[in-house]
């Protein structure tokens, strides 16, 4: 089974091993220059024009890995030198156009874009064009698209423009994290800044120190790691070091609770769990952040709690999140989590300290409710809600949500509400289409990722979200007695 969507994926991949590899030996400082002859030795090129280009993207990517620029806030980051291949883009005349005599596009623009040439086709002065689209619309052949760069494509909020040189650049004040630029980009140049070496370092730590590294894991781990049982990848974690392995969906459990309580006191709603849509509403939306919910996203809630129960803990978030690499520095969060890391840079753990998932007895997981664990997905925080609202008692009736999928979902669920519009009281916000199921760190982006998350839902021990907060036991699970993990029943 593959192990990774594209070959993007896979050449960060190993460049995320091969430094992983040399700092768990203590030899990163000492071999960092070879790493790029290791990943691109001598012989033909496989992915750009010579063999020293590409040994110099990887020398970027190897930067990246590293924690890249320190100076950039954003945990997105553009390798300039990888981005020279795609068009400039924007709205061009194809093969399609007639040539017809009446006009409509260049009768529309206001600009004096659009002209005809000689062959009576017409023409874009793309020195005065200014991308309305107003031309497309009204042309009657469809002639005239709209070629935007991938990233541009997905980036939502128009975070996305070119420098002088025609490379990608990120507006950091419009960007929310979300990744999903970091996906799309065909040649990996957009991408995440990575902390896989404050995890070493952290794991190291507790070797000196005698603190105990937890690992918390979000719920879309179920739908990863595909080759294994879920049960051998909590067990490769704590073969990496970790102290012990706990569910975010257990977070997830308390901030249904809580979210549910501010819910029926307020009567009107935005969630807080997804750190870029949060992001999203106070860019663009900055009147309404008096609607998002005063509660901890799953994993800060989680992390507290970890840390109250256990002064010498420290916690690594592993998840599909880009924008979870922003929100754990933020004040709020109080230096609860100390890091996070992907699935991607998971998997590259994992290797760089050749663990090999399928041999090792599987270790066992169980935290959450079945409701935690469908955070994961696109309506999953609803489905809490509504159960957390039956277990305290309250009016159902009374809940009237709007699952928001992705930015322009969100979108317009918020422009209503600044209108008092919304035909509802609750809005689930998601950046990523389909929910963290779908994140830009996740190994692949698969249609039945929705389906494995529900499956693991429906094989937590507690079946009720106030059972499973009231019974929370962050130890061990082999101090706590067995209990199976579903893939092993």
């Amino acid at each position: 089974m593959r192990k990774f969507d594209t070959q993007v994926q896979y050449l960060k991949y190993r460049v995320l091993k091969a430094v992983a590899k040399e700092a768990f030996e203590g030899t990163l400082l000492e071999n960092i220059t070879d790493i790029p002859k290791m990943i691109v030795p001598r012989g033909e090129p496989t992915f750009r024009c010579c063999v020293y280009k590409e040994r110099a993207i990887v020398s970027e990517r190897i930067k990246i890995a590293m924690g890249g620029d320190k100076t950039n806030p954003n945990v997105i980051e553009v390798i300039s030198i990888a981005c020279d291949e795609c068009p400039q883009g924007g709205y061009e005349v194809t093969n399609a156009c007639r040539g017809c005599i009446a006009h409509h596009c260049e009768d529309i623009c206001k600009r004096g874009a659009l002209t005809f040439d000689e062959n009576k086709k017409a023409h874009i002065d793309k020195s005065k064009c200014v991308e309305c689209g107003l031309c497309a619309k009204v042309c009657p052949y469809s002639a005239i698209q709209n070629f935007k760069r991938p990233c541009e494509s997905a980036c939502k909020v128009n975070a996305i423009t070119m420098d002088e040189h025609k490379a990608a650049k990120v507006d950091n004040d419009k960007c929310i994290s979300c990744g999903a630029c970091v996906n799309m980009c065909p040649f990996g140049s957009i991408t995440q800044k990575s902390y896989i070496l404050n995890a070493i370092g952290l794991l190291k730590e507790s070797k000196r120190t005698g603190s105990r590294v937890y690992a918390v894991v979000a719920p879309a781990i179920a739908s990863q790691f595909n080759w294994a049982k879920l049960g051998q990848v909590v067990a490769g974690i704590k073969k990496l070091g970790f102290y012990s392995v706990v569910e975010a969906a257990l977070g997830a459990d308390m901030v249904a609770l809580s979210e549910t309580e501010e819910f029926l006191e307020k009567g009107l709603l935005t969630s807080s769990c997804c750190p870029a849509f949060v992001d999203y509403i106070k860019k663009y939306y900055p009147e309404l952040t008096k609607y998002v919910s005063h509660n901890n996203s799953p994993m800060v809630e989680i992390a507290k709690y970890i840390k109250e129960v256990d002064p010498l803990a420290r916690v690594v978030f592993i998840g599909p999140c880009t924008a979870k690499k922003m929100e754990y520095k933020k004040e709020h969060v109080g230096g609860a989590v100390d890091c996070v890391i992907t699935f991607e840079e998971l998997q590259a753990l994992f290797d760089a300290k050749d663990i090999d998932l399928k041999t090792l007895d599987s270790a066992m997981l169980y935290d959450a409710s079945e409701y935690g664990r469908i955070f994961a997905r696109s309506g999953g925080l609803v489905e809490a809600v509504k159960q957390a609202i039956r277990e305290m008692d309250g009016d159902e009736k009374a809940f009237n949500p709007v699952v928001c999928s992705g930015i322009d979902e969100c979108k317009a669920a918020l422009v209503r509400l600044s209108k008092n519009l919304l035909n509802g009281n609750f809005i689930e916000g998601m950046a990523c289409q389909g929910g963290c199921i779908n994140g830009a760190g996740n190994l692949t982006h698969s249609v039945k990722n929705k389906l494995q998350i529900d499956a693991y839902s429906e094989h937590a021990m507690e079946k009720t979200i106030k059972g499973a907060v009231k019974c929370a036991d962050i130890r061990p699970r082999e101090e706590k007695g067995p209990r199976n993990l579903p893939d092993e029943e």
